[in-house]
């Protein structure tokens, strides 16, 4: 079939349980050839759990996988030739040299002896590893290692790739370059990754199912997602103390307190959150959501003049991949009954503040956890 026309992946009603918890509940979708299909969601999402079931690592209790069209524990051989497995921990073997593993790897997947030393040089090759080809594994870096095992996964080069967060653990610049070797498979292979960072799947996904306690929650493009799960917009404000007139006039400069309240009085306003309470300078910055469609930056701007403070920043704001989870979730940051990572951007940051609903009483303390 033509590329992006065909289901490579097919996962049908997949439910694995564990005693009383379920883990991943009745998860159905499916990928096209040559697409990158992104698995976003905190630790404790069922990702991990999910795709061993797809890799036929672990069996479900309930439903299908098919790659290629074999199921993939009716007919394991048949489907895991089409595969390659990256887990979050890569299988290597730290007393081998990387071509060596490789050698055994391609032994391993069937390749044969007569085309094992191109198929190694190739995925060296694709995977960067041509300055450490001869070193024992156990010498290399964490980095380096997740080379070695991006290379075991393409050494047969197979149509299908399965990575279970690739990034994980790597500094800025691994990561980018793991994210780079993605570019280069997308198109050539179909590759399902999972992450809970979300500028790794947004930048490389041309479709994103996001997991929430091992449902199904949204799929859809990486844009079409914040489009269609969108339900209000929002405008940052930044405040500062009182103005020259003002000043002179007595007025104080302005509390979180008052912005918030200020604000939250606005006609169409329905929510508002200190993003940044005053800081060295009294700056002040707040977010008000609205309806959709309501644009509220005149009539914000309008507010902070009468009051005679000073406007220092006002800009609309788009919504991101990291709202449209917190929305799906409920905001929720505990998986499974025990606390989780929360979908971030990688970076650690957190980000917080006071909030209150409009036309509400006072207001509630709250943050988001970085990855």
């Amino acid at each position: 079939c033509r590329r992006y026309s065909c289901v490579v992946i097919r996962v049908d009603h997949l439910t694995k349980r564990y005693g009383p918890l379920t883990a991943v509940d009745g998860l159905s979708f499916s990928v096209r050839e040559g697409e990158v299909l992104g698995l976003l969601g905190p630790n404790g999402a069922g990702k991990t759990t999910t795709l061993r079931m797809i890799t036929g690592s672990v069996p479900p209790s309930r439903g299908r996988v098919r790659i290629g069209g074999f199921d993939v524990f009716e007919r394991p051989i048949d489907a895991k030739r089409l595969l390659g497995y990256l887990p979050e921990q890569p299988p290597v073997h730290p007393e081998m040299t990387v071509r060596r593993y490789l050698r055994f790897v391609a032994a391993l997947k069937d390749v044969p002896a007569a085309r094992t030393a191109a198929a190694v040089d190739r995925a060296i090759g694709r995977a960067r590893l041509g300055d450490a080809a001869d070193a024992a594994i156990r010498t290399l870096s964490k980095g380096y290692r997740q080379r070695v095992g991006l290379a075991q996964a393409i050494v047969h080069e197979p149509p299908v790739l399965v990575l279970d967060e690739p990034t994980s653990s790597l500094d800025p610049k691994q990561r980018a370059e793991v994210r780079d070797f993605i570019l280069e498979l997308k198109g050539r292979h179909t590759v399902v990754l999972s992450t809970h960072i979300l500028p790794e799947v947004a930048g490389v996904a041309d479709r994103i199912v996001i997991l929430h306690r091992g449902r199904v929650m949204a799929e859809d493009t990486p844009e079409r997602l914040g489009e269609r799960l969108r339900a209000r917009d929002a405008v940052r404000v930044v405040v500062g103390g009182a103005g020259t007139a003002a000043g002179a006039a007595g007025v104080p400069a302005p509390m979180p307190e008052d912005v918030t309240l200020a604000l939250a009085a606005l006609p169409g306003a329905i929510r508002v959150s200190i993003i940044t309470g005053a800081d060295s300078a009294g700056a002040i910055e707040a977010r008000v959501e609205s309806g959709r469609g309501t644009d509220l930056r005149a009539e914000a701007a309008a507010l902070v003049v009468s009051r005679g403070w000073r406007l220092l920043g006002l800009a609309g704001e788009s919504l991101s991949l990291e709202d449209v989870f917190l929305a799906l979730t409920d905001g929720s940051g505990r998986e499974g009954g025990g606390e989780s990572k929360g979908v971030g951007d990688g970076s650690g940051s957190g980000r917080g503040g006071a909030s209150a609903e409009a036309g509400g009483g006072g207001g509630t303390a709250g943050g988001r956890g970085g990855a």
